[in-house]
């Protein structure tokens, strides 16, 4: 009699349980089995930010240089390689200081609508689990995607959903974004929010900070962007949603 002819003939015989490997395998990618890779909410908020955050970056940039210097004026810190230089007209949005404050201003509450309803979503619907870095799941995965960019590992890591190194990439951007929506309140409003203000360690600090998480959410942009060129199908998963599995 073989072992499955034995349980079915025996019902009240308990049913091994599953592998130690199999375990591992559904904590890193916890994906329910009727979700798709990328919800409709995700999906929307995806695209919505394009325009946002291209406003947002251009507008901000124009704003800064009607004052392309980081540090009270006669007092730029030293450190800061650029002082003096006006970026670019073609990076920037809104044709002068005014214009472009207006554009800033108007277009950050429709950004952090959007981005409130994002993380809502990932939230509520359990999203979180499998798109945020968690260091005891993604902490090795992540070290070693990073060997195998660099030519240390010969094959990359095993992936779930998200390697590890994603994961860190997108809730990076998320502490990111967070980072330059509470800095650029506190430069916006440094009277009224001087507590905030005071938390970044004062006005020109605050900007400080503010142009820093614009320059790395930029980066993360970049780096984005070439790997979606490198493996076009991300962009038709964006539209369609991708596969149920």
């Amino acid at each position: 009699m073989t072992a499955q002819t034995r349980e079915s003939a025996n019902p009240s015989r308990p049913r091994s349980r599953p592998t130690t490997a199999l375990k591992k395998a559904e904590r890193a990618d916890p994906r329910p089995l009727s979700r798709s890779v990328h919800p409709l909410p995700i999906r929307l908020a995806h695209w919505i930010n394009i325009p946002l955050l291209a406003i947002m970056a251009g507008s901000g940039l124009q704003i800064y240089a009607a004052y392309p210097n980081l540090g009270p004026r006669g007092g730029q810190y030293a450190w800061y390689p650029l002082q003096g230089v006006t970026p670019p007209g073609w990076m920037r949005f809104g044709g002068w200081l005014a214009g472009a404050r207006h554009w800033h201003f108007a277009v950050a509450w429709f950004l952090i609508l959007n981005g409130l309803i994002y993380l809502g979503y990932l939230i509520f619907s359990g999203e979180w689990r499998r798109r945020m870095f968690l260091l005891r799941r993604d902490g090795t995965s992540a070290i070693a995607m990073v060997a195998y960019y660099v030519r240390l590992r010969a094959t990359p890591p095993p992936e779930g959903f998200y390697n590890g190194l994603q994961r860190l990439a997108y809730t990076s951007a998320i502490a990111f974004a967070v980072i330059a929506v509470f800095s650029g309140l506190a430069i916006y409003k440094p009277v009224q929010l001087h507590l905030l203000t005071a938390a970044f360690g004062g006005y020109d600090f605050a900007r400080v900070i503010h142009l820093g998480a614009l320059a790395m959410l930029a980066m993360f942009t970049a780096t984005h962007l070439v790997l979606v060129a490198l493996h076009p199908r991300t962009i038709v998963n964006m539209i369609s949603g991708g596969p149920r599995g």
